[in-house]
């Protein structure tokens, strides 16, 4: 085995819904698409390019949603990885609407969830996904609803396993009454942890915690700071420390960083080579506050 096919491996492993184990460093297949998350990629070569690249570093998780172009991310990984490695998760999401580059909408109704995980299928060519995530919990359908929908999605075998997206600890508890929530997909990085909470509710729960913009380090990233100062150290980007540092936070973290990028791809990778002292971590911890 070549060294890049195992890189993301060094990142650590976590079963999703106790069944599929995935390399802990994902793909979000947000960024194949067009500019504003809208229409086909400026360049389809270089997506399709990135796209093959993903399990050839290892990584045998990728994070998408049919809302992503629409249709344009899933459509773009079907004919790029198809057939599927048996080790690959593609996890898809559903519940938003799109009317033009960086318009998004919510539509919770159960006939449209139901459509949405169906469709999915199609443009991915696959006969079950392995994990579906409600995009968002729509405040303009009872939750109730939501959720029943999602469990009849689990009970007819379109889904073997389903996730939320942007929720509270309260959110989650409801949910779990009507289905096992598998994954829970938050804003988290190392200079926004509004989601502390529901990370520690998913690490007692042994629920995949999926940060999405994991990247990010908001002004710890400047010339100068901790931040820096240890990527200069180890010899690596400020954005590679910072998702080293999301790894090291728990193990049930199953970061997703993305991009249209072969190059920008293999970077965020290799920060599954990354290892923080115990000291480094705590300096990063606080510094992030």
């Amino acid at each position: 085995m070549s060294q890049s096919t195992t890189l993301a491996a060094r990142s650590g492993q976590f079963k999703i819904g106790g069944e599929f184990e995935v390399n802990r460093l994902g793909f979000g297949a947000m960024r194949v698409t067009g500019k504003g998350i809208w229409g086909p990629p400026s360049d389809k070569r270089e997506a399709i390019a990135v796209l093959q690249r993903v399990p050839e570093l290892g990584i045998n998780f990728i994070d998408t949603a049919e809302s992503y172009g629409p249709h344009v991310s899933e459509e773009l990984i079907h004919e790029a990885l198809a057939p599927y490695a048996d080790n690959v998760i593609i996890a898809t999401k559903g519940g938003l609407t799109r009317g033009g580059p960086d318009v998004w909408g919510q539509d919770g109704r159960p006939e449209k969830l139901i459509a949405d995980a169906k469709g999915s299928l199609k443009r991915l060519g696959v006969e079950q996904h392995k994990l579906w995530q409600l995009h968002r919990i729509d405040s303009k359908v009872p939750a109730g609803e939501q959720f029943d929908a999602v469990k009849s999605l689990l009970d007819q075998g379109i889904i073997a396993h389903a996730g939320l997206s942007e929720v509270s600890v309260d959110q989650i508890k409801a949910a779990q009454k009507i289905f096992p929530v598998a994954t829970v997909q938050n804003l988290y990085n190392l200079a926004n942890r509004q989601s502390e909470d529901v990370l520690n509710y998913c690490e007692a729960q042994n629920i995949g915690f999926i940060p999405w913009y994991p990247l990010a380090a908001g002004d710890l990233a400047r010339e100068g700071s901790v931040l820096d100062k240890i990527a200069k150290a180890k010899g690596a980007a400020p954005s590679q420390v910072a998702l080293a540092w999301v790894l090291r936070r728990s193990p049930v973290m199953l970061p997703i960083p993305g991009t249209g990028k072969v190059k920008h791809l293999e970077e965020n990778t290799a920060a599954a080579d990354i290892e923080l002292t115990k000291e480094e971590f705590e300096t990063l911890r606080k510094a992030g506050r």
